[in-house]
Parts: C-alpha cells; structure tokens; sequence
C-alpha cells in the first residue's frame, strides 16, 4: 500500500508528454483514512478514445478518477495502492512531480470554476502561469483552446470581459480550453454537464467528440444516454453492499455494455433497474 500524502513538491520533472496519451491502471485500491473504498480496480483508458465511467452514487467513479492524476493525496489521510501509468511510466513514481502529472492529464470538475479576478483570455492562459510559464505573447493558444473548446465564436470580441461574465456552460467550455493550454495527453472530466441545461450539455458533449481526435477522454457521468452519446468504452463500477469498497464490475465497449454486457448486474443498472 502507498502513501500519497505529504509528496515533496521539489521532485524533479519528466517528460511524459512525448506519447500518446494511454492510460492504464493496474490493480488500483484506495483509502481514506485507513478506510478502502476502492477494492484493485484495473482500467486501459486507449488514447484517442472517451472511456466514460458509469455506475451508482457512492461507488467510487469520482475517487478513482482523482487517483489518476494524483489529486487523490490531496486529502489528508489518502492512500493509494496499485500503479497508475502514463504512456508506460508510472505517475506515482518519486521522479515525477505531482505538478506535472497534472499538466499532462487535466481535470474538469462538476462545477465550472473560472478564476473570478481574471479575464477570458487570462483563464485560458492561467494554466502556464501556474506552471511558471509566461502568458505574455499567446494570443494565438487562447484562439486555438478557445475553439477547440467550442468556444471562440461566442467570445472572440469579448476576450477582457470576466471568466464570470459567461453563462454556466460557457464557462465550463473556458474550464476546458483553460484545461487544454497546457497541451494535457488525457482530460478527465468529473460530471461536467450536471449542473447544466440540455442546449450547454449538447455543445459540451459535441466538444468531447472532438476532442477525442488527439486527447484521451475519460468521463464520470450519470447520465446513461450521455455516456452512449459520448463514449467509446465504458466501466461499470458498483459496491456489494454498504460499506464495502467499490469495485469494477464489468468494463469494454460501450456499444456491448448497453445491449450484451457480460454480467447481469450492467444490464440491471443501464436499464435503470437499480441506480
């Protein structure tokens, strides 16, 4: 069993960027506080793919997706066992920084989180900042981020209004582009459509379709539509009872998980059976 907590933040940096965004892990279980409530869960996240991760409130989906990209020891208590690899190496290894784990696999929360004192382009940008790159010169990455985020059209003459400015899907598309600037391998996405209407979903989701084409996408959802929408492959995860540790019940493509899963506990739980 690893401990997370307490990394030293001056480990040196490794690039982990050079390939191709595939992600995997192997025999994953997690605690907090000495309590597991993640029992070896082994997953391959295949670049160029949205791997959505799909079962009842409870079970673990959220806690495993912080694992992968080290914001799981970000809780005092946290632990962490099993490996966790990047294009082959392992993002828990003491020769890489937890900082630029998560350069290279970004996150998208539930809740859009723009940084309020900052305008739009500053958002995009904020990112290298935090990194300690510069922002000056970057006119071009806000574009790109922007629209790659489906975004620029609707901001493109606004760019030194407030991140605050926009509506909720708005900002959760600048969440993304802010996410982007820093050229991650793999984007993982905590249900970022929940607190959304259908018209801000629909743009969100056409957004992760195309950003498939050149990031790993892995996506906690809910929404059993969204993720045949969405996704190419899937993970069922589920607990046997309280208390117990959530595990994956059954993971593949997300065309057999719908209509011919393996285990009859998928079929009860996507035809709204159980959940």
């Amino acid at each position: 069993m690893t401990q997370l907590i307490n990394t030293p933040s001056s480990v040196p940096a490794v690039n982990v960027s050079a390939s191709t965004g595939f992600l995997e892990a192997v025999g994953v279980s997690q605690w907090f506080s000495g309590r597991k409530v993640l029992e070896r869960c082994s997953l391959r996240m295949e670049p160029g793919q949205v791997t959505a991760l799909i079962g009842p409130s409870g079970c673990g989906k959220s806690t495993f997706l912080r694992g992968l990209n080290r914001m799981h020891e970000m809780v005092p208590g946290a632990e962490i066992g099993g490996s966790i690899m990047l294009d082959g190496v392992d993002i828990y290894g003491t020769e890489i920084a937890p900082s630029d784990v998560r350069s290279r696999i970004g996150m998208v929360f539930q809740k859009p989180n723009p940084f309020p004192a900052m305008s739009i382009s500053e958002n995009v940008l904020a990112g290298l900042m935090l990194t300690g790159r510069s922002a000056r010169g970057h006119a071009d990455l806000v574009e790109e981020c922007l629209r790659r985020a489906g975004l620029w059209d609707e901001v493109k003459d606004r760019l030194n209004d407030g991140g605050m400015s926009l509506s909720g899907g708005q900002q959760q598309r600048l969440c993304i582009a802010r996410s982007l600037a820093v050229k991650p391998k793999v984007l993982l996405m905590d249900e970022p459509c929940s607190a959304l209407d259908p018209i801000s979903t629909r743009v969100i989701e056409e957004t992760i379709k195309v950003l498939r084409e050149d990031v790993t996408v892995v996506i906690v959802t809910h929404n059993m539509q969204q993720a045949q929408r969405v996704s190419d492959e899937c993970a069922f995860f589920m607990i046997e009872s309280m208390g117990s540790p959530g595990r994956i019940v059954e993971s593949g493509p997300t065309e057999k998980l719908f209509s011919a899963p393996d285990d009859p506990r998928t079929m009860d739980y996507v035809t709204g059976r159980f959940g």
